[in-house]
């Protein structure tokens, strides 16, 4: 008899895995589109790819945004031929990742709009400066406007469309 609740738990724990999965899979093709949104820039990279990711996270989990707004830049980075090396770009997709995690956090700790503003600061304005190393002071404000405006319109979109299906069955 323990060997049939074994199995049940088992069966449980891969179909939730399965739908994990299946909702990864499904935002990381949006994030793919929204990387064919380009915002115009200096490096190219910067576009529509990372709402998915953040919607992601405050919908489904801070593991799941992480995964799907990292592998969602990577995705808009490839598209347009790493510009900044594949290293750098990782090093980016790694930190928008810790944003999403954070993202989610803020928004469970003190709501959506601190969220909000926490996404657009630590994506617009520390990611800019987190460049400071590699592109030097010049390319680190030459970069912080674009970034922002993407930022803001990314973190917008997923906190509105959140906040329309919040607390639906969708979710």
């Amino acid at each position: 008899m323990s060997q049939i609740n074994v199995e049940a738990k088992n069966v449980k724990l891969s179909a939730f895995n399965v739908k994990r999965l299946s909702i990864m899979a499904i935002f990381l093709a949006l994030s793919y589109v929204g990387a064919l949104i380009k915002i115009p820039s200096p490096v190219g990279t910067i576009g529509m790819d990372s709402a998915p990711g953040f919607f992601c996270a405050l919908a489904f989990g801070g593991i799941e945004g992480a995964v799907v707004i990292a592998f969602g830049h990577l995705l808009t980075s490839a598209v347009v031929g790493f510009p900044l090396t594949i290293p750098v770009h990782i090093y980016i997709a790694v930190q928008m990742a810790l944003w999403a995690v954070v993202y989610r956090w803020v928004n469970k700790t003190f709501g959506l709009i601190p969220a909000a503003i926490a996404g657009i600061i630590l994506n617009g304005v520390v990611s800019s400066f987190a460049m400071l190393p590699i592109m030097g002071m010049g390319g680190a404000l030459g970069l912080l406007p674009f970034l922002i405006i993407g930022s803001a319109l990314n973190v917008i979109i997923s906190a509105l469309a959140y906040k329309a299906i919040k607390g639906t069955r969708l979710i």
